[in-house]
């Protein structure tokens, strides 16, 4: 791969540099005050930016990821589509793709998956790299979520720093068990796609647009899928050594509107 061929963009370290302004500020809140009617404005405000902003960044490490595997794979159009460039303006439509996620994280919901980037299949050399090209996403969720669990777990650092941490990484086992789902539209089909019959494809593309949408009501409407979808993602975040205390701390500051 030529050098020149990633290039992250100014927007990539500005937002960058706005998760790690959330980290300071989190890191000089008292968490304490989250048990008073006097909360401290730098911890929900820290916790918050974090937040937010650390999503963004995952989701253009996650979009970055496909791109990237995809160029190895063969599809060089991603360099002239600027997908190389880790430019989140890119991989996103303003609206689905930072604006409702955010607000479902804001109810306490699920994060919803954010991007996408179109990619030349036919381009590509083989099945197998097709596989890579889908699965490279939701692992980069779970590479950053043991990061950042590793982090916490390892580092000696102030509780507000570690709870804000502690839910950016929660979100991304999130992510990374709901992509990693076989559905059609979601990674987890793409990774098994390029094996299954023309026919099943075919299926698969009609239905593509809406089966992520059924997804995410089923698992509003229905208790026992919400259940067993949290439990799988707690059971992931306890597997990486995250800390359940830390992120719940993490999710009661972010949502502060609620408390």
């Amino acid at each position: 791969m030529q050098r020149s061929a990633v290039r992250p963009s100014p927007v990539f370290y500005g937002i960058l540099a706005l998760t790690v302004l959330g980290g300071v500020l989190a890191a000089f809140g008292d968490v304490y005050s989250l048990a008073t009617t006097h909360r401290d404005p730098r911890l929900v405000a820290g916790i918050f930016i974090l937040v937010a902003a650390g999503w963004a960044l995952s989701l253009t490490l996650h979009e970055f990821g496909h791109a990237f595997l995809a160029y190895k794979g063969g599809d060089h159009s991603v360099v002239q589509k600027g997908y190389l460039n880790m430019d989140v303006r890119h991989y996103t439509d303003p609206v689905l793709s930072i604006v409702l996620p955010l607000i479902f994280l804001a109810i306490g919901g699920i994060p919803l998956p954010g991007g996408a980037v179109w990619i030349n299949r036919w381009a590509l050399r083989s099945r197998s790299s097709a596989t890579w090209v889908s699965l490279a996403g939701p692992l980069s969720n779970l590479a950053f979520g043991l990061v950042l669990t590793l982090s916490v777990a390892n580092i000696t650092m102030p509780e507000g720093l570690a709870a804000g941490l502690s839910y950016l990484a929660f979100l991304q086992i999130l992510a990374f068990v709901l992509n990693i789902l076989p559905i059609p539209g979601l990674d987890g089909f793409g990774a098994i796609e390029p094996y299954l019959s023309p026919q099943a494809r075919e299926t698969a593309a009609k239905i593509r647009p809406w089966a992520p949408l059924a997804l995410f009501a089923l698992l509003f409407a229905l208790d026992p899928l919400q259940s067993a979808f949290a439990e799988a993602s707690r059971w992931v975040f306890d597997s990486l050594g995250g800390s359940e205390r830390a992120a719940y701390i993490g999710s009661y500051a972010f949502r502060f509107w609620q408390h």
